[in-house]
């Protein structure tokens, strides 16, 4: 009889073995595991759950013959049974339905478990996970079959470990591929929306999850903002703040967080709203550029699922090619930012300079020509490219203008404004140009530019020119009253006292002298009367050079 039960658990064992080594996938070793131990083992149930290492809790790896409901409670059995296995032994229960320390004991009774036998998985002497085989009908476990079962358990653990080996392996040479694609997506644009949704697209993809969010610090209140997602709705989205959750704060402190159960983890805030959205576990990583985190990076997955560390390593790597390009992106942004804004200031000086009337030009202390106004440009009958680079003596050429009274010259020379008229003398006439010159000095104290001003001062010149000729005019009239007054008096007596001497001569012959001297007189007294009443003058030839005032 023992020896056929021997030869039963090397079938057993064998088939196990055979089913494990078949397989890669260290999921799919375990699923087989629980859907072909009932039969081999005669009981009505199997699950294996994982130790998850970050929270030190098993969580689900595989089930067979279970309601969800049952699979979902929060007590997986007593705090004594729990520690037994944590230490490395089997517990085996008879009346598992009438135990008295479970917190779940109405879910254990409506599932109809009465015998459970939980193992512990090994692997290198440390404990990876349990298997636990469940019975509805009554059973005691005998010690060979619990021996047996825990030679079986170490032969899963092996399975399990070797499946995961080889998962990670090939997970390590398909997410370095995928990496380096990423890498490559996110770099061949600069545009920071185009990096975002090509980063929350990719990754969950890579990572068979439902979706992604990608969260960024604002450095004004170092408060983090949603910048980009990927399948998840908008009502979850907007569910409020995540600053304060406990796994946005270890990533924000540099470090993953992989959390399976989210309903059930308070690591989690809004519990309600993922159960909503049907998520089930949750990978949240920091986004780092060089040292320094600029953000978080959560992955979100719709299944039960524990992240291995290639893929934990995967997304941290990700997000870190992700950040250094995001990073790149937000500099140039505010580069492009930056040179628009220069160019609208450039075009608002422009059209400011523009609308100045004076000629206006800078040049630096080569003296080369920087800048021309329009109404520089237009004087010159240049267009600007021609006018920009050249040298500023050359603007001068075959022109009226002393280099040595050169605004420019002694600006550069004495460090000072300086002034200068400027006369040029074209087929249509001369014209008279003001040249006002101002430094620009640099923080070393030296003229780095100067800028000149020209204004075309020949109307003010003509001005002045009538001005003073209204002057001369002005004191000519004034000297001729003058004149015509002082004459009228000694002429009127004279007019009288030849008139008298008319009346007294005999001889005509003195008669008519003294007449031609009366007449002479009043033309004199015509002449200063004209005097009197002059409003201007106009100077005729004469004879010769010399030239005579004709009264007006």
């Amino acid at each position: 009889m023992a020896l056929m039960q021997e030869q039963k658990y090397l079938k057993v064992f064998q088939k196990i073995t055979k089913l494990t080594s078949m397989v890669l996938d260290h999921q799919q070793v375990m699923d087989t595991i629980v859907r072909t131990l009932p039969d081999l083992m005669a009981v009505d149930a199997a699950t294996i759950r994982l130790l998850d290492a970050e929270t030190s809790q098993f969580v689900m790896g595989s089930a067979h013959g279970l309601s969800a409901e049952y699979l979902s409670r929060i007590s997986i059995d007593t705090d004594e049974t729990m520690e037994m296995i944590l230490s490395g032994y089997p517990v085996a229960k008879t009346d598992a339905d009438q135990e008295v320390g479970h917190r779940d004991q109405e879910l254990v009774q409506s599932e109809g478990v009465k015998s459970v036998l939980t193992l512990p998985i090994l692997f290198q002497d440390s404990i990876i996970g349990m298997l636990r085989l469940l019975t509805r009908n009554k059973r005691v476990f005998t010690a060979d079959e619990i021996s047996f079962s825990m030679a079986l358990a170490e032969q899963v653990g092996i399975a399990i470990s070797n499946g995961r080996m080889f998962k990670e392996m090939e997970n390590q040479v398909d997410f370095m591929k995928e990496v380096q694609e990423i890498s490559t997506l996110v770099n061949s644009s600069l545009e920071l929306s185009d990096v975002l949704d090509t980063i929350v697209e990719r990754l969950p993809h890579s990572l068979g999850c439902k979706g992604c969010t990608i969260r960024l610090l604002k450095p004004q209140t170092n408060q983090l903002e949603l910048v980009a997602s990927h399948g998840l709705s908008e009502t979850y989205l907007k569910r409020g703040r995540v600053e304060n959750e406990k796994n946005v704060e270890a990533a924000l402190s540099g470090s993953p967080v992989s959390i399976y159960n989210v309903s059930r983890d308070d690591r989690i805030y809004y519990k309600e709203n993922m159960e909503e959205e049907g998520i089930k576990s949750l990978l949240s990583v920091p986004i780092k550029a060089g040292k320094e985190v600029i953000g978080v990076l959560r992955i979100l997955s719709e299944v039960p699922r524990c992240f291995s560390s290639s893929e934990i390593n995967f997304a941290v790597t990700a997000a870190e090619v992700g950040g250094v390009a995001i990073l790149n992106a937000k500099t140039y942004q505010q580069i492009t930012l930056l040179f628009n804004q220069i160019e609208e200031n450039e075009r608002f000086l422009a059209n400011i300079l523009d609308c100045i009337r004076p000629q206006l030009l800078v040049v630096d202390k080569e003296k080369h020509l920087i800048l021309a106004n329009k109404i520089l440009q237009k004087e010159m009958n240049r267009s600007e490219k021609d006018l920009l680079g050249i040298d500023y003596d050359d603007l001068w050429k075959d022109q009226e203008c002393d280099a040595k009274n050169c605004p420019v010259n002694r600006v550069l020379s004495t460090g000072k404004s300086a002034a200068f008229t400027h006369k040029i003398t074209q087929e249509d006439g001369t014209f008279w140009y003001e040249r006002t010159a101002s430094p620009m000095v640099g923080s070393d104290g030296e003229v780095e530019f100067v800028i000149e001003v020209i204004r075309d001062i020949t109307a003010k010149r003509q001005l002045e020119e009538e001005q003073l000729e209204r002057v001369k005019l002005q004191g000519v009239i004034e000297l001729a009253g003058t004149v015509a007054h002082e004459i009228n008096s000694p002429l009127f007596a004279a007019i009288g006292t030849a008139q008298l001497l008319e009346e007294d001569l005999e001889k005509q012959e003195f008669r008519d002298d003294v007449v031609t001297i009366i007449r002479n007189l009043k033309e004199i007294g015509v002449l200063t009367k004209k005097m009197t009443t002059m409003t201007g003058f106009e100077s005729r030839d004469y004879v010769g050079d010399t030239k005579i005032v004709q009264i007006k």
